[in-house]
């Protein structure tokens, strides 16, 4: 098939980032290119098959309630779910999934070949076509494709380096090139480039593992899918298991750290903190004489088992001893070595919180590019960034989530404002206002706006109204109905552990109590029973926290007041009199999009906020 040469939308790479940059600009009817190496590379899980854990799940949950497509391809391919933080506040349960590395990757491929409006092309882009100060396309060995927008996605690919101990080579992934030459396109571009490092543990045979030891883990039962549209998680589950390293493990990494790239200099970039690898866990905290080790199946039918825990970039037969001194692992057999991989990023303050750069109108960037570490963040990205190069193409206004409305929202203003010195990744902790901002009701705050920007169909979102309308419903006669103490509703209360009622008191009032659970008023409410779990979730959160949730809707009203306070993108801030020099570039360089934006740079003061909003509140300014 004849590639056309022009295009709306070009994504280039389809990792996690780019496929859902890919789908989210064809599903908005905009003509949609998507350049990558191979369909092998297609959506590929380099590190862990696994999606979501604390932060990261919320992550997967709004990117669904968009009209994304990581939930549903999880939930279609997952091997294990687990709930995380069950024993603690709603704001941090997050759920994470095992998926099938391969399945994983073949489903995304068949979504994307069957997506209207998508073409994808198997070329790498070596170079950032610009003309006027303005993109144009790119360029392949063999063609040039112009387009209206360009998403950039390549990953760890950016002048990728491959640590193996002391050895090293070019790739942008073991067994692909590096994309050396578009990296020194973003350069002559005047993009400032950093550089970032990150890893992965060796790949175990399973039946050379003795699992008969080792601790098993389980998925839940019944597992909780991440998508809207997953009825229920039909496959079976498999199971994890957990072990962990010795001080004979430990004894051999220090042995051996003079053979290590990462202690002996080779390695140059910053590493993730919150994902180190064993020879740094082991340097860094010596008090520790083990760390956990969870064995995790790559899919039902792979031969090969991912150990997370021990990701390095020691020489292979230091990687075999490692192995060898861990219970359970004493004759195991690597099917391939670990390695860590320097990359080249952009440093993210170069962009509009759209993810559009700054410095060419046109072209956005998504993922490890704007040095983030996780598929869910890359995936978030790029449906933010695919979005926007779509509307973008069209002359229309882009989508932009506030610190309020989503964890999406957090993690763009966070990289957008503040820019980022190591890989980043999400966390709950990053959120002022995660209670919420939860998992169960990521569709209350974003189902709405996929759809109204056209990525949620109407018989989803009509499906969407009516669970809303089920809730509202159920929980009015919650509040409404009131039980009196009664001996027989005391009675029950006291088969439950739950002290009795002295005066007539409302359900909704009854499930405040730290002891009831809205499975105890099923009793008194019999449609609770056939509920939806995560409506059922809500449900209990919404009532159980009131008075935390009111507080903190009162926080975002202040909040909002700031952010609603938006400053032209061209505005000339020297002529703001009272801002001192070093403020004027700071924020002529970070181009805030907001007040309340500007007030979260560092080094811009209280005093400095009250001129600008003076200036910004004049009739005509903002």
């Amino acid at each position: 098939m004849k590639i056309p040469a022009h295009f709306e939308v070009i994504v280039v790479g389809a990792g996690h980032a780019g496929c859902e940059a890919a789908l989210a600009s064809a599903r908005l009817g905009l003509s949609t290119l998507l350049l990558t190496l191979s369909p092998e590379t297609i959506a590929q899980m380099s590190c862990n098959p696994a999606v979501g854990g604390v932060g990261k799940g919320h992550l997967v949950c709004e990117i669904d309630a968009l009209g994304g497509e990581m939930g549903k391809n999880t939930d279609a391919t997952g091997l294990q779910f687990r709930r995380l933080n069950t024993s603690k506040g709603p704001a941090v349960r997050s759920l994470r999934v095992q998926a099938d590395r391969h399945l994983y990757q073949e489903r995304m491929r068949r979504i994307l070949e069957s997506q209207p409006n998508l073409i994808l092309a198997y070329q790498p882009v070596e170079a950032i076509l610009v003309k006027a100060g303005r993109i144009q396309g790119v360029a392949t060995p063999g063609s040039t494709f112009s387009g209206k927008s360009v998403v950039l996605t390549p990953g760890t690919f950016l002048h990728g380096l491959i640590h193996i101990g002391l050895s090293s080579q070019p790739g942008g992934r073991m067994g692909d090139p590096p994309s050396d030459r578009l990296g020194d396109s973003l350069g002559d571009l005047g993009f400032k480039l950093g550089r970032f490092k990150t890893g992965t543990p060796p790949r175990l045979l399973r039946d050379t593992i003795d699992f008969s030891h080792l601790a098993p883990q389980q998925g839940d039962n019944p597992p909780l899918p991440f998508s809207l549209a997953t009825g229920r998680i039909e496959q079976s589950q498999l199971s994890c298991h957990l072990t962990y390293t010795t001080p004979l493990t430990h004894e051999i990494i220090r042995k051996n750290l003079d053979r290590s790239p990462l202690f002996s200099g080779i390695i140059k970039g910053r590493g993730v903190r919150y994902c180190p690898s064993i020879e740094d866990k082991v340097v860094r905290f010596p008090e520790r004489e083990r760390h956990q080790v969870f064995l995790e199946p790559e899919g039902r039918e792979s031969p090969e088992i991912y150990p997370n825990g021990i990701s390095t970039s020691l020489p292979e037969d230091v990687q075999a001893e490692i192995v060898h001194s861990i219970p359970g692992l004493e004759v195991a057999r690597l099917a391939r070595p670990g390695y860590g991989i320097e990359h080249d990023y952009v440093q993210p303050t170069e962009l509009f919180s759209s993810l559009e750069t700054k410095k060419i109108p046109g072209l956005f960037l998504a993922g490890q590019i704007n040095g983030t570490t996780g598929y869910e963040e890359a995936a978030g990205q790029g449906l933010i960034a695919g979005i926007n190069a779509a509307r973008q193409a069209r002359s229309e206004e882009p989508l932009i989530l506030g610190r309020d409305q989503a964890y999406l929202g957090v993690m763009i203003d966070d990289l957008v404002t503040k820019g980022t010195d190591e890989p980043y990744r999400i966390f709950t902790s990053r959120a002022e206002y995660r209670l919420i901002l939860r998992e169960d009701n990521a569709a209350d705050r974003l189902r709405e706006i996929g759809f109204r920007f056209g990525l949620v169909s109407k018989a989803d979102f009509e499906i969407f109204v009516e669970k809303r309308k089920t809730r509202d419903r159920i929980v009015s006669r919650l509040r409404e109905n009131r039980l009196r103490p009664t001996a027989e509703v005391n009675q029950f209360l006291a088969d439950n552990r739950i002290a009795p009622l002295k005066n007539p008191q409302s359900l909704a009032d009854l499930l405040r109590r730290p002891e009831v659970s809205l499975a105890h008023l099923t009793r008194f409410e019999p449609e609770l029973g056939g509920l939806d779990p995560r409506l059922k979730e809500t449900i209990e959160i919404e009532l159980k926290y009131t008075g935390y949730i009111e507080r903190q809707k009162l926080e975002v009203a202040q909040f909002s007041r700031a952010e609603s306070l938006r400053i032209p993108r061209a505005l000339d801030y020297s002529r703001i009199a009272g801002l001192s020099l070093e403020v004027v570039e700071k924020l002529s360089r970070l181009r805030p999009g907001s007040l309340g934006q500007a007030s979260r740079i560092p080094g811009i003061t209280p005093a400095a906020l009250t001129i600008l909003r003076i200036f910004l509140e004049k009739p005509g300014q903002a």
